[in-house]
């Protein structure tokens, strides 16, 4: 028997370190997969990986839900085109403690990024480490960017849990640095600054008619029904009976998804509550994905591609493109144009909804008066008539203040995490990591890595002494910011939050029910209960 990942996975790895017989691939980096894969050959069924997934991935081949049996041979096929070469599983060597008051380092976000690299640094003993975010809320897209059925996957957040306990931790939540607190001030109190900003903005068009009313970034619509305060205003023509997305990535599957979805489902998850409402009313009975390339090239991934088949009441139809596999296309491939195939064999059902994959199509207008009417695309006359359409083309990062900004990746220069002005010198201090660092891609996990690169360099340049200087102390920290007008939310105040959206979810048999304003929310994180503080 062994064990078998599955569409959950979140490339965090830390099932890597937990196999005692080094079964588990790809081992390190990112190398193009959006998964892990276990060797079922050399498994030795312990369940150690399974134990330690902070996403409950991880299933005994004997116990896999039916709809995630495709997994086991995905698991078996990789390793046929990777034959596993045994490594020596050797602990990482202990990194010495600093002393304390030596390395106190300042993190801008609390995303995955941000999480991942503070726990690295706090992993050292003496090392201080204060988080800050403009939202009271952390966690950043792991809360509103994955999508509401995808509870497991939101569940990552417990490997950060230990690490945020100590008291070398701060958290200093709603406060957004450039504004009353500066990059400055930051350097001020801390000996390094790691900023891990995300990549906020959508990537535009660039056709006629896209500024029309009835198109909108994906993203916005992401963080409307995953409640995010800046878009839970928003609103969106839901009276269309077809909608239709611009991009493949995973997060249009998860819009097609939302669109679709029946309400009772729904009404399970944690979606924000306007969002439940206003898709439990919705007519749309089709969403078309559109793709400028092939199928081979479409970038979901094989999990989320497979789920869509067990959408209760919705059909998958492909339209165009080669779905033949070719031999020397890696694992994913082979199996996304396997699922493809199978769709397109799949006889429609009378009364069920569609989502229909069309590739090789190009948008080359938004056509409409005073809204959008219709999407025409090259090579076709007729345009796909719509009054709902999302772009999800890819992010980009807003320049940060104080720090130099390649405004054609929209990231911020760096070599392995050091930022690096446009002379080409080291910015002293000052690292990134996350999608600001790298670009808009990879899943939850490959975070860790990227984080992991960095602090190693920060870490290297403290041992040099490059980072030794004078800095104000953590009360210091907090002083200034009193000064400022700033009520930071702390972790005791966020807790407060977590356990009254807990708390209104179970009244509903919920995950939990979000609070959606910042003012409900700083109000919940400032009555927190003694106990928590």
């Amino acid at each position: 028997m062994a064990y078998v990942i599955t569409q959950n996975c979140c490339k965090d790895a830390s099932c890597i370190a937990a196999c005692p017989v080094d079964c588990i691939r790809p081992s390190e980096g990112d190398d193009g997969t959006q998964m892990l894969f276990i060797d079922p050959e050399t498994c030795i069924d312990c369940g150690a990986c399974a134990d330690e997934c902070p996403v409950d991935a991880i299933y005994s081949e004997y116990d896999l839900p039916p709809e995630q049996e495709r997994f086991r041979e995905l698991n078996a096929a990789y390793f046929h085109q990777h034959p596993l070469e045994m490594g020596d599983i050797t602990a990482p060597a202990p990194r010495a403690a600093v002393a304390p008051g030596a390395l106190r380092v300042a993190i801008v976000g609390a995303g995955p990024a941000a999480c991942y690299a503070a726990t690295e640094l706090l992993a050292i003993d003496g090392v201080e480490v204060d988080l800050f975010d403009r939202l009271p809320t952390p966690y950043g897209l792991v809360r509103f960017g994955v999508a509401p059925d995808h509870q497991r996957t939101k569940s990552v957040v417990r490997v950060f849990d230990n690490a945020f306990r100590t008291e070398r931790f701060g958290c200093h939540l709603a406060v957004e640095i450039g504004a009353a607190l500066t990059h400055r001030d930051l350097l001020d109190h801390h000996h390094a600054v790691i900023y891990a900003v995300g990549a906020p903005d959508s990537r535009a068009l660039g056709i006629p008619g896209e500024n029309l009313p009835g198109h909108h970034a994906a993203a916005d619509f992401v963080g409307w029904y995953n409640g995010h305060p800046d878009h839970a205003a928003h609103r969106f023509d839901l009276a269309t009976r077809r909608a239709v997305l611009i991009g493949n990535g995973n997060v249009a599957l998860d819009v097609a998804r939302m669109l679709l979805a029946d309400p009772a489902t729904l009404a399970a998850t944690d979606i924000a509550d306007h969002a439940l409402t206003a898709l439990s009313a919705q007519h749309i009975e089709e969403v078309v994905i559109l793709g400028r390339r092939g199928p081979r090239e479409a970038a979901f991934s094989v999990g989320e591609f497979s789920a869509l088949g067990h959408l209760g009441g919705v059909d998958v139809v492909i339209e165009a493109g080669d779905l033949t596999a070719h031999p020397d296309d890696d694992v994913e491939t082979a199996a996304k144009l396997e699922l493809a195939r199978e769709y397109a064999g799949r006889p429609p059902t009378p009364g069920n909804k569609r989502i229909v994959f069309r590739f090789h199509a190009t948008p080359s207008e938004l056509v409409g008066t005073e809204r959008v009417e219709g999407l025409r695309v090259s090579g076709d006359p007729d345009p796909i008539e719509t009054a709902l359409v999302f772009r999800s083309i890819g992010y980009r990062g807003r320049p940060v203040d104080g720090l130099p900004y390649d405004a054609h990746t929209g990231t911020v220069p760096h070599r392995a995490g050091r930022v690096v002005e446009a002379d080409g010198t080291a910015a002293p201090g000052v690292y990134v990591t996350g999608w600001i660092k790298r670009g808009p891609r990879g899943v939850i996990g490959t975070n860790r890595a990227c984080a992991a690169e960095t602090v190693a360099g920060l870490l290297a340049d403290h041992t040099n002494g490059d980072l030794d200087r004078p800095v104000a102390d953590r009360r210091a920290l907090l002083d200034t910011m009193t000064d400022r007008g700033l009520t930071p939310v702390d972790w005791p105040g966020w807790r407060a939050i977590d356990a009254a959206e807990r708390d209104r979810g179970a009244a509903l048999d919920r995950p939990r029910v979000k609070l959606v304003s910042v003012e409900e929310l700083l109000d919940t994180a400032r009555r927190k209960p003694q106990l928590l503080a």
